[in-house]
């Protein structure tokens, strides 16, 4: 059984300090990087996923708030443009030589990274990348727990693999939302479990 460990949106925007922050952002960054390393060989693929969006007057799909004043619920504040320090991955996330690469939200609504595109992926998506190379399960960690982490991981239980969430190298925006997409999770077979 081959795995992967999809790392969700650890970038600077997303952490301390940016547009979007969560907190514990960085500290997600950091720790896993130290999992990473502590597990190495253990993953026969890992894949990194990023928000790449266009800059304004581009809203992305209604993703930014273009009057300026967003809902954080489907509208926010303009976050991860793509080539800008803030899309960058956060300086303490360290991954390993051949890591996948995936950007998504480019012109549009993305949260999943199964709905982005694979870096020189010739046009291939994630879920055709990951069958390829013989994966049947992964393991998702990364920002938001509440977004970007559910909506892969969920992506990723519907493309047919066997799918756990890894809590403690995750973070949210907000404790309500947590509860509902930690639920959600459960409820569709994901499994919820301490990366120790």
């Amino acid at each position: 059984m081959s795995t992967a460990l999809i790392v969700v949106d650890v970038q600077n925007d997303f952490c301390e300090g940016g547009a979007l922050a969560v907190a514990g952002g960085a500290a997600v960054a950091e720790s896993i990087t130290r999992f990473v390393e502590r597990t190495s060989g253990m993953y026969d693929v890992v894949v990194a996923t990023r928000d790449w969006h266009a800059a304004l007057p581009d809203t992305n799909d209604g993703h930014f708030a273009a009057d300026g004043l967003p809902d954080y619920v489907t509208t926010w504040p303009v976050h991860c443009v793509a080539g800008t320090v803030g899309a960058e991955y956060h300086p303490l996330l360290s991954l390993p030589p051949g890591t996948v690469h995936v950007v998504k939200g480019e012109s549009r609504q993305d949260y999943s990274g199964f709905s982005g595109r694979v870096v020189g992926g010739d046009g291939a998506d994630l879920a055709t990348v990951l069958s390829a190379r013989g994966v049947t399960r992964v393991e998702v960690v990364g920002l938001a727990t509440d977004h970007c982490v559910r909506a892969t991981a969920l992506d990723a239980c519907g493309a047919g693999f066997d799918v756990t969430v890894l809590t403690d190298l995750t973070a949210a925006v907000a404790a309500p939302t947590a509860v509902a997409a930690l639920t959600d999770l459960a409820v569709a077979g994901i499994g919820l479990v301490r990366s120790a």
